[in-house]
């Protein structure tokens, strides 16, 4: 039974758990601008964001929507368009005069090789200086989507059922087996982004 009887209501976005002030006020502290990575399960964005007291002030901002102009078909939810789209935001940025900046996942859980270090990544490869570790970013052979290719080619020699079935959202767009491709050419789209 509480002593008082007064009871104080904490803040709303701390309730819902969308918030950790924490964390937030040793982000703001650094005084510099954060990469805001946000994800779904179909898509990803990424924000360069700088602290304001009437309120943040969005600087340059990418989401993984965008590379369907680009001429990437493939889902938007992966590690492969995650590094893409950071890459496309790191991009922006600088060109915004941000040279460096924190990382602010928010609420995701830490992964080492997650869509969000991919992301991440891609931000630091345009320049972009965050203090971070390399171990934490996915391997290479994930970042461009040969392990997605892999695993299409060997479906596809086992069996053509099991494969239509595994990439049927795919096949509507292009063959799995092209990601490495895409990637290629959506990357060099990007790096000649000025």
């Amino acid at each position: 039974m509480p002593k008082n009887k007064i009871h104080k209501v904490g803040m709303k976005r701390k309730r819902e758990r969308k918030t950790n002030y924490r964390s937030r006020i040793a982000l703001l502290l650094s005084e510099k601008p954060r990469i805001v990575i946000r994800k779904s399960l179909s898509n990803i964005t990424v924000q360069a964001v700088e602290y304001s007291p009437k309120g943040d002030k969005v600087i340059a901002s990418a989401k993984s929507r965008e590379l369907a102009a680009m001429g990437y078909t493939m889902n938007r939810g992966n590690i492969p368009s995650a590094y893409l789209t950071g890459l496309l935001l790191g991009k922006r940025a600088m060109e915004k005069g941000v040279k460096e900046a924190v990382a602010d996942i928010g609420l995701n859980t830490h992964m080492k090789g997650s869509r969000v270090y991919a992301a991440l990544k891609g931000a630091v490869d345009a320049g972009l200086k965050v203090p971070c570790s390399e171990e934490i970013f996915p391997p290479e052979e994930r970042i461009t989507g040969k392990h997605i290719s892999d695993y299409a080619q060997k479906l596809k020699s086992e069996s053509n059922e099991k494969y239509e079935k595994a990439f049927s959202r795919c096949l509507k767009h292009a063959a799995p087996e092209d990601i490495p491709k895409q990637f290629e050419a959506v990357k060099s789209k990007i790096m000649k982004v000025k």
